[in-house]
């Protein structure tokens, strides 16, 4: 009996002990995951700050579409060097293995690259049981990425995986001297993302899906009221799709300049070793935009693997980030590196652009240098002047210093259905390596549309930081 007693008695401690042990004080969520900010590869931090971005010379014309304004830019991550081709090309081989992972999932003749579908298992849990009657069958099915794809011919497993992965190759009447080559059309990629704007400007209210009687008796569905009432959106309706082809147009260094010889360019600069560490460049905003939100997808579903928190989403820079990370820390400059010229005390000029009257050579560079040429500014960033201009994500608007906000300035609007062609205009920034120096000014402004692919025009991602400053941690 006292035995029995005394287990009574530890398991009423055992229980009081798991229980909220607060006192009934305000003392918050208990066994919160610890969270450390973890350096972005590659990517470099920079702090919170204020400076005058616009034009800070004596350039009246100029100072109608830059005039300076005070604004405050808050902490975020931004790439050290420009996106190189290896990076870009990442992407692009993601891209086309997922693909192909579809296909070889999608045929039943070929073993071990089934989806990973939640019907098809033998004890699911509750939650999974629930996913198969209120999910659509989309959702239920996953690409499997664990098993092994086969590229050499001569160790294709099957015939049907043969006739597989040979359908993501050129058709033999394509191909050019019988060179088996990929078919860069089929590289589409899919993906959503979330437009803020148009959810802020709607009224929206959260309604339960329950039924309740309405005037007359009869009952009704508040989820099929949400459908039907103009006032409550669905918030499916703030999400814009898109599918888009994301291989660089090669092509841009034929049809950017007119009685020019670009084709080694053309025919070896994304693909071959030699410039894997040079800029990816061809590639338009949309693109551009694409691969940070799959830069995104790819970073949070490992940590969500590990068992971590996910971080920010990778995204283009606004033009106030990308100018407040160009000065380097400093204000009232012409260049990057601080001076007011584009060469050093040596005479060595300081950037990859067209100096004096084109001669594209004297500062060491022809086309595209490595994203690593030339010395970093004050933040460590390399090429922030020259090289190849950056996409920013800020809609070009010649009078939108005057009324964007003091507060992480941006003019931005997601453009991919928008019929107004100012909101499809981007500023891009920083200048190339087939401009003057005044383009590599940190306050010049330049814009081209959103669809286009240029030879000289390539991008660096960031990701807002979450926090104040990373000394807090």
């Amino acid at each position: 009996m006292k035995k029995l007693i005394i287990i009574l008695l530890s398991a009423s401690f055992i229980m009081t002990s798991c229980s909220s042990n607060d006192r009934g004080e305000l003392v918050g969520v208990q066994d919160r995951p610890t969270w450390y900010p973890s350096e972005p590869y590659g990517m470099v931090f920079i702090p919170q700050g204020s400076f005058n971005m616009g034009n800070s010379d004596q350039d009246v014309p100029y100072s109608l579409i830059s005039p300076t304004k005070t604004v405050s830019v808050s902490s975020f991550w931004i790439d050290q060097t420009e996106i190189t081709n290896n990076e870009y090309r990442q992407f692009v081989y993601w891209v086309r293995d997922s693909i192909l992972r579809y296909r070889l999932g999608e045929d039943e003749l070929v073993e071990g690259y089934e989806f990973i579908d939640v019907n098809n298992l033998d004890q699911p849990t509750f939650f999974q049981e629930y996913v198969q009657m209120n999910y659509p069958d989309s959702m239920q099915k996953h690409i499997n990425w664990d098993p092994y794809l086969e590229w050499r011919t001569e160790r294709y497993p099957s015939a049907e995986y043969t006739e597989i992965i040979e359908s993501m190759y050129l058709p033999p009447e394509e191909m050019f001297m019988g060179k088996r080559t990929i078919d860069t059309r089929q590289l589409n990629y899919v993906y959503y993302t979330l437009n803020r704007q148009r959810a802020a400007s709607r009224s929206n209210r959260v309604i339960f899906d329950y039924k309740d009687e309405d005037q007359d008796g009869e009952y009704f569905s508040y989820r099929d009221y949400i459908k039907e009432n103009k006032e409550v959106s669905d918030r499916s309706s703030f999400f814009d799709g898109a599918i888009l082809n994301i291989y660089p147009d090669t092509l841009a260094w034929v049809h950017d300049f007119t009685y020019s010889y670009n084709d080694p360019m053309h025919d070896k600069y994304f693909w071959h070793p030699a410039y894997d560490d040079y800029p990816v460049v061809g590639v338009s905003w949309k693109q551009a935009s694409a691969f940070c939100n799959w830069r995104t997808k790819y970073r949070n579903d490992f940590l969500a693997k590990d068992g971590q928190s996910p971080e920010q989403e990778f995204r283009l820079p606004t033009e106030g980030e990308w100018e407040y990370s160009a000065r380097g820390g400093q204000n009232n400059m012409t260049y990057p590196w601080g001076g007011p010229y584009s060469l050093n005390s040596s005479g060595c000029y300081l950037g990859n652009f067209k100096p004096r009257r084109g001669d594209l050579v004297a500062d060491g560079g022809f086309y595209p240098v490595k994203a690593t040429a030339y010395a970093p500014n004050g933040f460590n960033l390399y090429n922030m002047a020259g090289n190849v201009a950056e996409w920013t994500s800020t809609a070009f608007d010649a009078a939108s210093y005057y009324y964007i906000s003091d507060i992480n300035a941006n003019f931005e609007y997601n453009a991919f259905e928008n019929d107004d062609e100012t909101l499809k205009r981007k500023v891009i920034r920083g200048g190339s390596w087939k401009d003057v120096a005044y383009f590599m000014q940190v306050s010049t402004r330049d814009f081209e549309y959103q669809d286009t692919a240029k030879s000289y025009i390539g991008f660096r991602t960031v990701q807002s930081f979450l926090g104040r400053d990373i000394k807090d941690f």
